[in-house]
């Protein structure tokens, strides 16, 4: 599979990208033009498939994704003192990727959100409305056409130690409030909904603690049919 991830020198993104190459993926990592490309993907050759864009660039997103079978949307607004940020990054981005891929042909998108996308009250919401305009943005996808996955997770941890000890809770859309998970955990969960034909078509939250059983997203999807 040729895959495009957005947002890939972000924390979720690169490790996105370097999980997909451990699987053999044939990459394309799209940046933005000033985005320092992470130590990870320049320790891993990848710095010449780096496409670098805005991605308002229709034109110049759509011929990124030339040839690409899927794209994961990892993309997503930053605390600052725009408060419109939000709004471009979470909901006007994520059009402009949807109607890219439909012009290059990529029918698989999957696009990491957050945990209590829509909540309007929600101290994330300070920061210009981010879950707001994050639900708009999973609306947009929803009504795209294409094969969509929406995957939540929660508070997003840098830690990489013991990941084999957590265990993985996965959830239908608004169900799950708090918690947290390592972003190398929503990196795997991302490649393996994929590849699965159960995932098209559904909202997932995840989350992670030492508590949850141990429990794949195939095996929760076959108990949890759409």
């Amino acid at each position: 599979m040729r895959l495009a991830v957005t947002g890939a020198s972000g924390k979720t993104g690169w490790r996105l990208v370097e999980e997909a190459q451990r699987r053999g993926y044939e990459l394309v990592p799209i940046l933005r033009p000033g985005s320092l490309l992470p130590p990870e993907l320049e320790a891993a050759g990848l710095g010449p498939a780096v496409q670098r864009l805005e991605l308002h660039d229709r034109a110049a997103l759509t011929k990124a994704l030339q040839g690409c079978d899927a794209l994961v949307i990892a993309t997503g607004a930053r605390p600052s003192v725009d408060l419109a940020g939000p709004l471009k990054v979470d909901a006007l981005a994520i059009r402009a990727q949807i109607a890219a891929c439909r012009a290059a042909g990529v029918g698989r998108v999957l696009l990491v959100s957050s945990l209590c996308s829509g909540r309007w009250l929600h101290p994330l919401n300070l920061f210009g409305l981010i879950l707001v305009w994050k639900r708009l943005g999973e609306q947009w996808l929803e009504a795209s056409g294409l094969a969509w996955t929406i995957i939540r997770p929660g508070g997003l941890k840098e830690s990489e130690e013991q990941l084999d000890q957590q265990g993985i809770r996965f959830s239908g859309p608004d169900q799950q409030e708090s918690n947290s998970i390592p972003r190398r955990l929503v990196a795997r969960v991302c490649l393996d909904a994929l590849t699965d034909p159960a995932a098209v078509g559904r909202i997932i939250e995840i989350t992670s603690g030492a508590d949850q059983p141990a429990q794949g997203l195939s095996d929760w999807l076959a108990t949890n049919p759409a």
